[in-house]
């Protein structure tokens, strides 16, 4: 999903101003005072297009979106070509419904890469020009590019990234109560039974996300499948080469439940384990701040949902560690997620913007900002200004790590974005594991 909104650091907007003002000149300026500035360097090769618009649909909203207009904004003053950016909560529908009408925008930023095949098929995404693969080569590794290719030809590059595997908490609470970080499974589950015992319900959890209602479940299923069944058997599953109601995914399934529907463990702050379904994804996890929960299984990008204000740090209000491994041995697996750039018109501009998307040049920019992830092996470390993001960063980057994409979002959107979305919801509503998997294994159609 592109989900998140939040805080944002102001140090790189005033650069980018200063700079707009004293070298690239003002708005309106013709991409002809840009050509002496030192500033525009890096855009000349995307200049020539001046006077055009490209219009961007997205679902990263809010400062999110705020914070990608200004990351590419020296890009639109040194080019003269205007971007024009929508970002709408119920995405995913009004997206296949813009396709579906013929209506649909230049570029998408979409976060189900698993959709990319049937656009491919039905002819509506345009293949990525040979600038945007030969720098999306440079840039990012084979498993990444996969992502956005279909039958050897490249039509997307990733955008942003997040790392799912997270639980968070409140180090203030942790140090008062004499909690440890857990290292392992069992470690977990020994923690929530001794934070059930101490009075408080241990997790806090919310699923609902409007037409997108049920994600946050299929993400705690892939993250406890990845865990327990190891990557290869998870890669079956995804693709579909393993049924959906197998029992390897019944024990998964089972497993993830022994938190999420244990009626000891959650929903703090919220209800009982159904308030889970209607609990808003964006909020969930905020009874963490008041001592009502200890512990969110979320996202990365749920650093910006904390309130203006909120220390995001190790010593801070809330911080973040690792969902641990079921078996430390066998590797660290790290549930991933991100946005993918396919394009629907291939017109100069249009190619221009989607090759300056895939560059080294936008991803740092982004970073610098703060709350965000790039997988781009362009950006430096030193780029990142936020706790969780360069931990995630350095999790992307550790040998140990075992990476999978998010598996819902690699499926067809009639399964990852339809029925695995609806059939978790109805697992959380109180129906049983088999009777899920099997409505979700009917309906996915080979």
């Amino acid at each position: 999903m592109g989900k998140g909104s939040g805080r944002r650091r102001r140090a790189l907007a005033g650069v980018l101003a200063t700079a707009l003002l004293a070298g690239c000149g003002g708005a309106g300026s013709e991409e002809a005072s840009f050509a002496d500035s030192s500033q525009c360097e890096p855009y000349r090769s995307y200049q020539g297009r001046s006077g055009t618009t490209v219009s961007v649909f997205s679902s990263i909203r809010d400062v999110e979106g705020v914070n990608l207009e200004q990351a590419w904004r020296l890009f639109s003053d040194c080019t003269g070509i205007k971007v024009a950016y929508e970002a709408s909560g119920d995405f995913e529908k009004e997206f296949q419904a813009r396709v579906a009408d013929g209506n649909a925008p230049d570029i998408a930023f979409l976060p189900q890469p698993g959709m990319i095949p049937k656009l491919a098929a039905d002819g509506a995404v345009k293949p990525a020009s040979a600038a945007t693969k030969q720098l999306a080569g440079q840039n990012w590794s084979a498993d990444w590019l996969s992502y956005g290719t279909v039958q050897d030809t490249f039509y997307a590059a990733p955008l942003g990234a997040s790392v799912k595997s997270f639980v968070w908490y409140s180090p203030a609470t942790f140090r008062k109560k004499g909690y440890a970080v857990p290292d392992t499974w069992n470690e977990l589950i020994a923690l929530s039974t001794k934070i059930a015992a101490d009075g408080v319900k241990p997790w806090c959890a919310g699923i609902e996300s409007g037409g997108a209602t049920g994600w946050p479940a299929t993400d705690w299923l892939e993250d406890v499948m990845l865990r327990t069944q190891g990557p290869e058997t998870y890669d079956k599953w995804v693709s579909h080469e393993l049924p959906f109601n197998d029992p390897s995914v019944v024990e998964a399934t089972d497993k993830a439940g022994s938190i999420l529907k244990n009626p000891r463990f959650v929903n703090g702050g919220f209800g009982g384990v159904t308030s889970v379904a209607s609990t808003p994804f964006q909020t969930a996890g905020l009874p963490i701040l008041q001592g009502r929960c200890a512990l969110h299984r979320q996202a990365s990008f749920y650093a910006t949902q904390w309130p203006s204000g909120t220390k995001v740090a190790e010593d801070g209000d809330v911080y973040a560690f690792y969902f641990p491994a079921v078996d430390p041995a066998k590797g660290k697996p790290v549930l991933v997620g991100g946005e993918f750039v396919v394009a629907f018109a291939d017109r100069p501009e249009v190619q221009a913007f989607q090759t300056f998307l895939a560059s080294a040049e936008f991803a740092t920019a982004r970073v610098q900002l703060g709350s965000w992830v790039s997988a781009n092996r362009g950006v430096d470390l030193g780029a990142y200004t936020g706790a969780i993001d360069k931990l995630s960063a350095e999790i992307l980057q550790d040998p140990k790590s075992v990476v999978r994409f998010d598996g819902s979002d690699l499926m067809p959107g009639t399964v990852g974005a339809g029925s695995f979305w609806t059939g978790m919801t109805d697992w959380i509503k109180g129906e049983d594991t088999r009777s899920t998997l099997d409505a979700i294994e009917a309906s996915w159609k080979d």
